[in-house]
């Protein structure tokens, strides 16, 4: 059942992407170009998002389980670290070079579209680079 629940979110996320238009990026570049041709429309459904995950936050965190009984890993640290920092500069270079972030990257390589599987693979040579700077640091 869980994997269930899982494939329909999923498909439930990607279409709710392509409806709003976040699988263009286009469309994103247009947001970050607040000098030129700006598209506030990401603005909109980035503030959704927050509404709707902010009450789903709220009642998951008094739980220990989710619904389907499994465990909940909800990240309680406060700090902000250097890991974080340049974790956070990476991705919205990224985000901003590319107008393609890893929701609508997965999405676009499933379509088989270049340029997601190009981003795609450059999300997992990072991670991949982060492990083994993880590892090193052990």
């Amino acid at each position: 059942m869980p994997i269930i629940i899982a494939l329909v979110s999923g498909v439930l996320f990607g279409l709710g992407l392509l409806l709003a238009g976040m699988g263009n990026p286009a469309k994103i570049l247009a947001f970050l170009d607040i000098t030129g041709n700006w598209d506030p429309s990401l603005l909109v459904t980035m503030a959704v998002a927050m509404v709707i995950s902010g009450i789903a936050f709220q009642l998951v965190k008094k739980r220990k389980t989710s619904i389907l009984n499994c465990s909940l890993q909800i990240p309680s640290s406060k700090i902000i670290d250097k890991k974080l920092v340049i974790g956070s500069v990476l991705f919205g270079l990224g985000w901003g070079l590319g107008g393609i972030c890893p929701g609508p990257a997965i999405l676009l390589t499933g379509m088989g579209l270049t340029q997601g599987i190009l981003f795609t693979l450059a999300m997992i040579a990072g991670m991949a680079i982060f492990q083994l700077f993880q590892r090193t640091e052990k």
